[in-house]
């Protein structure tokens, strides 16, 4: 249930309404938006009489929400979260290209490629330390000292990183890192996402391989229902019948969630496909759909990859990428 407020109500007044909202057992969400200020209450609410609450001189209208996710509801939160990471923004008309190789792989590589994604556009730099990968026999990643290495590229180049997380009690190592990753196969993790809803990292969280919008949605919920409201949305291809690419992008994910919810969207074409030839066009095509921003594999050698190279593009081709979706973003504001 939400609880609009009339404009011009005194923070007094408003904080007086909540403490009796915890009186009766519910908690409290409130968004300060530009015109309106929206109480989202959480809990039992059939014990709320809303014909007296739409009584109150400071009410403006109530309403019931029937989704099961409430934080990430955009009814809860009229206006988009804009997700700040060092200064490059995500969401409210925001949009940032993250980029780099699937995996770091040694120093060299890593800094060679965020020199290079950094010249091109990029405003973050993105690089696996922590491989899932569905043999067990294929490169699992450097783990520690991938994340080291990711660090010194961050240095190198002032670029914030974003890396995947796979295990809470890693957690430590990643005390440097910018943006944490939740891949597709720990989606439905909820025991890793109740512990990022604890702490103050921004959260990268994918869509899985054959999970619902809706479901995305409640992954995103346990996260925030901890306290964390950091949360980016990420649609990353869904497992269909098709068998010409890796996965079928959902491009109609980024206006069905930009409906739904106020968090940013994210688009990651590379796991998408599963080419590189394929990466660009639809890259184009989220940016034009309006995603907040895109999550791209550049590798400085794509063919000696140890992880993921059919769909990395070289330094060369994602700068050409880069100056394209610039063209797309200028067309379409």
């Amino acid at each position: 249930m939400i609880a609009v407020l009339k404009g011009g109500v005194s923070d007094e007044q408003r904080e007086n309404l909540c403490r009796w909202f915890e009186s009766i057992g519910l908690s409290c969400h409130v968004s300060k938006g530009e015109f309106h200020t929206i109480i989202g209450l959480i809990g039992d609410v059939s014990k709320v009489d809303i014909e007296m609450l739409e009584s109150l001189s400071i009410i403006e209208r109530v309403t019931r929400i029937s989704d099961p996710f409430k934080k990430a509801n955009r009814k809860f939160h009229e206006e988009p979260t804009i997700v700040d990471v060092g200064g490059r923004k995500f969401g409210g008309g925001n949009f940032q290209i993250i980029a780099g190789p699937c995996s770091v792989e040694s120093e060299e590589q890593i800094i060679t490629v965020a020199r290079a994604v950094k010249a091109s556009g990029a405003t973050l730099l993105r690089g696996g330390a922590f491989k899932p990968r569905t043999s067990p026999y294929a490169f699992q990643g450097l783990h520690g000292e991938g994340i080291k290495l990711l660090l010194e590229a961050k240095k190198d180049t002032g670029l914030p990183v974003v890396s995947e997380i796979m295990n809470i009690n890693d957690l430590d190592l990643f005390a440097d890192v910018d943006v944490l990753q939740v891949g597709a196969r720990n989606m439905q993790n909820f025991d890793l996402l109740k512990e990022l809803g604890h702490c103050d990292k921004p959260i990268l969280l994918k869509r899985g391989l054959a999970n619902t919008l809706k479901e995305l949605l409640m992954s995103a919920e346990y996260i925030m229902a901890g306290g964390n409201e950091n949360v980016m949305l990420c649609e990353r291809g869904i497992r269909t019948f098709e068998t010409y690419t890796r996965n079928t992008l959902d491009v109609s994910a980024v206006p069905v969630l930009h409906e739904y919810t106020h968090l940013p969207v994210i688009v990651d074409p590379s796991h998408s496909t599963g080419y590189a030839r394929y990466v660009s066009s639809t890259a184009l095509a989220s940016t034009a759909a309006g995603a907040d921003g895109l999550i791209i594999e550049v590798h400085n050698d794509p063919a000696h990859a140890l992880c993921d190279g059919a769909q990395s593009l070289t330094p060369e081709q994602f700068d050409g990428l880069a100056k394209k979706i610039a063209r797309v973003r200028e067309a379409i504001a």
